[in-house]
């Protein structure tokens, strides 16, 4: 095929220099039916125009306060990437913006999505469409829109970005952290799905160091390639902590356990002169964790901040109210234990010790 250059006077295209419209447009009429998957009141989850809509009051609100988020997947988007399996790291993307959203007692609405790359593959795009979509139906939001940028000599051949944006919503006064967390109050932990989406960068470092690659056995699970085992995607809790929510639960505080482990993100969520101690043995990390564990080297404290080491979220309730808690949570599919408890922090304790980890985190073999 010639070039611009090979025929004197010819004018310059877009798609000579590297963007092609009508695939984009082709996207766009693809995803379609997967957008449309997703209404819900309050949106007819329709796509194509400058921007999307949403109606709080025929989603049934009041006196709403809007809460919102937004996030990536960091680098567990290089190993969809690099294995080629693109169909789940959208979910990813949706649970990472909703499970923040939920934890501040706010009912995810809707979603948009950011896809970035250098040329447009309308078989990965849609694959990636296609788990942002499912994702938002776990979280019971709508995908009311989105960018797809086709950016040529910004991403090496074959790279992409993904970036999420998420809108919730609470009625005033039901917003989370409450503020009567106190002393004598108990935690209990949601089991995660696995590593869900943080630690990657170190998780890769460990699959080089070891010798190992994507399409190999898993070292803790020969029946699964290890790619195919560390893209499981992360956890949406948004319909099941909702539920629990809306049935008056006395639920006082969640957290959302994502960067930092459980160690840098429980003290987000206590109000000063506040601990928490976290029985380490009161549940099992899932047999990812024990490969991660022995392939780190890291003690318990380091690994409890870069891991989530099996609990994806946790929830603080008063003791009077953990049985009730604790049956919703269960009823609505959530494996949930009594994991720890809130204590006063002494005046000369130091600040930053706020999560005290009891006992040797256990492993399942």
């Amino acid at each position: 095929m010639s070039s611009p250059s090979d025929r004197p006077n010819a004018p310059i295209t877009y798609r000579d220099a590297g963007v092609n419209i009508d695939a984009g447009n082709a996207l766009v009429n693809a995803i379609k039916p997967l957008v449309k998957a997703t209404r819900r009141p309050g949106s007819d989850a329709d796509i194509g125009g400058f921007g999307g809509l949403f109606d709080l009051k025929a989603a049934g609100f009041h006196d709403p306060i809007l809460v919102a988020a937004n996030d990536g997947v960091g680098t567990k988007l290089k190993l969809a990437i690099e294995t080629g399996k693109h169909d789940t790291i959208g979910i990813d993307l949706v649970a990472m913006c909703v499970n923040d959203l939920i934890v501040q007692g706010a009912e995810p609405l809707f979603f948009l999505d950011y896809f970035s790359c250098g040329q447009l593959d309308h078989r990965v795009a849609e694959n990636v469409v296609a788990g942002i979509a499912e994702g938002c139906r776990q979280a019971g939001c709508a995908l009311i829109g989105g960018e797809t940028a086709e950016m040529p000599g910004m991403y090496r051949d074959g790279d992409y970005d993904l970036a999420g944006f998420a809108v919730g919503a609470a009625e005033r006064g039901q917003l989370l952290p409450r503020g009567d967390i106190t002393a004598g109050d108990v935690v209990l932990g949601l089991a995660a799905s696995g590593d869900h989406s943080n630690g990657y960068s170190l998780v890769r470092r460990l699959v080089t160091d070891s010798g190992l690659n994507w399409h190999t056995p898993a070292p803790y699970d020969r029946n699964v390639n290890l790619g195919d085992s560390l893209l499981t995607p992360t956890r949406i809790y948004a319909k099941s902590v909702l539920t629990t929510l809306k049935d008056g639960s006395s639920v006082k505080a969640l957290a959302h356990i994502t960067g930092g482990g459980l160690i840098e993100n429980i003290p987000r969520i206590l109000p000063d002169g506040l601990k928490v101690k976290l029985d380490a043995t009161c549940w099992q990390a899932p047999p990812v964790f024990t490969w991660l564990k022995q392939a780190s080297g890291l003690d318990d404290i380091d690994f409890a901040r870069t891991f989530n080491t099996g609990i994806g979220m946790i929830a603080i309730v008063s003791p009077e109210q953990v049985d009730h808690v604790v049956s919703l949570l269960s009823g609505a599919g959530e494996a949930v234990l009594v994991i720890g408890s809130v204590l006063a922090q002494q005046p000369a304790e130091p600040s930053q010790d706020r999560v005290v980890l009891q006992g040797a985190l256990r492993f399942m073999a």
